[in-house]
């Protein structure tokens, strides 16, 4: 192993994946419920840092919650108001929730 495979936060091998779970607790995400067109609700989830793979998280969080949703500006649009379930869906994913 060179010197470029170890996390140069923690000194540790680079595929235990140890810094991604450090990046999760060091932000902290925001969730809101949002009104569209026609009154419809929309679960907002913000609060990403650039690294994160929101793509990934979005699809999981759908398919968790049984709901169709998209990205916008780097923030998970949720159909419904699932602003009860997604903070401790996120928790359980290692993020810290606001609120």
């Amino acid at each position: 192993m060179s010197k470029d495979d170890f996390s140069r936060i923690t000194g540790l091998p680079d595929d235990l994946g140890i810094d991604d779970d450090l990046q999760r607790t060091q932000q902290v995400l925001t969730v809101r419920v949002d009104t569209r067109r026609y009154g419809k609700p929309v679960t907002i989830v913000a609060g990403f840092d650039g690294d994160t793979d929101v793509k990934a998280l979005a699809s999981d969080l759908k398919r968790t919650l049984a709901c169709g949703g998209t990205i916008e500006d780097g923030e998970i649009e949720l159909q419904g108001n699932h602003r009860q379930r997604v903070p401790d869906l996120l928790r359980a994913r290692g993020y810290e929730v606001d609120g």
